[in-house]
């Protein structure tokens, strides 16, 4: 089968630091090509993959200041779709962008919805809802007025997060700093309880980190470590007693509370999104409601298991367990085409990929 997979061009697939798309696109991509799959790839120049590499723009425009967003945008999509008939399927994690371009090709189309990014995009997502198999990332961020081929929860590569059975005696927010966040809300939480707070993650609303963020970094009780990369992540993760996680929005995943669970490490998090799908209350986190349950949960918080906390991970979110499922939503859409799409012997083909095991890399 060959796939045209269409990656964002924020960052570099995969990220060095931030860019949670284009992490879940790379460890799909390898995993499928590890699999036997034919993929191209569409991200940026610099990316780094087994799959042939096809790109317009060698750097990410939030790498690349002078680069203008939507030019690029627009040229990045295009060189997808002007290549359709050379793919038996496109994969698009690129938003609500490409599905503009759906009615004027034949190639069946897939598109993981990360999120909405507010209600005004629905519209577009609604005239392609025929056209296109949509594949939500949780329960909790399906729109009623769509159709879904699945849910497919995202997975993460464990050998890149290692288990720590013993935990430094200091709090971790790992995230955007911006509202949604609840950066603000971290730094009360761990305040009030008297412990240390790490705070990492990119600064995504700079008038919000200098007025609510900035001014309580000490260097010692509160400290800010910028944006991290993969090395530095799992450390931090694996060390910290707990992450806090107080979002202030419906998350539609939660990448960073599955990779703390993968080092052990348990979160607690507003009870929001789709949080309960990803934590269960007691065993490998705590679901609160309030900044004083989320207190009162950090002084239980010895009381969970850590090696439990690897189990849910090792047991639901991998990233084998995701390749394997959109590997059958893909075989679906290719047997049942969604409506509009000619179903001609050409795209239903299934050329001689490797069937998946259990326990394949990816």
């Amino acid at each position: 089968m060959r796939v045209a997979m269409l990656s964002p061009i924020a960052w570099r697939t995969p990220p060095r630091h931030y860019g949670p798309w284009e992490n879940v696109v790379s460890l799909l991509t390898e995993g499928l090509v590890a699999r036997g799959f034919d993929v191209a790839l569409y991200a940026t120049g610099d990316s780094e993959t087994r799959a042939e590499l096809r790109s317009v723009r060698a750097r990410g425009y939030e790498e690349d200041p002078g680069m203008n967003a939507k030019v690029w945008e627009c040229l990045h999509i295009s060189e997808v779709f002007e290549h359709a008939d050379e793919f038996d399927l496109i994969h698009n994690h690129f938003d609500f962008l490409p599905l503009s371009y759906a009615g004027l090709v034949s190639t069946p189309i897939v598109t993981t919805i990360h999120g909405f990014s507010s209600p005004g995009i629905l519209p577009v997502y609604q005239k392609y809802n025929a056209r296109v198999a949509y594949v939500s990332i949780s329960a909790a961020d399906r729109a009623a007025e769509l159709d879904y081929i699945r849910t497919i929860h995202h997975g993460i590569d464990l050998a890149r997060f290692h288990f720590q059975r013993r935990a430094d005696d200091y709090l971790l927010f790992l995230g955007r700093i911006h509202p949604d966040k609840g950066a603000r809300e971290a730094i009360e939480i761990a305040r009030a309880c008297d412990k240390r707070l790490i705070m990492a993650g990119i600064i995504q609303d700079a008038d919000y980190y200098r007025n609510h963020i900035e001014p309580h970094l000490d260097g010692s009780r509160v400290t800010y470590v910028g944006s991290v990369g993969p090395t530095r992540r799992d450390q931090l993760l694996g060390k910290a007693k707990a992450l806090l996680h107080p979002i202030q929005f419906n998350e539609p995943f939660g990448l960073t509370v599955i990779e703390a669970m993968a080092c052990g490490t348990p979160t607690i998090a507003y009870h929001r999104g789709s949080m309960p799908e990803l934590i269960e209350h007691g065993v490998d986190g705590f679901l609160v409601n309030t900044r004083a349950e989320a207190i009162n949960c950090v002084s239980e918080i010895s009381a969970v298991d850590r090696a439990r906390c690897r189990q849910t991970a090792e047991a639901r979110f991998t990233a084998d367990r995701m390749v394997d499922q959109y590997i059958e939503a893909y075989r679906e859409i290719l047997k049942f085409p969604p409506v509009g799409v000619p179903k001609t012997e050409e795209k239903t083909e299934v050329r001689n990929e490797t069937q998946p095991t259990a326990g394949s890399a990816a």
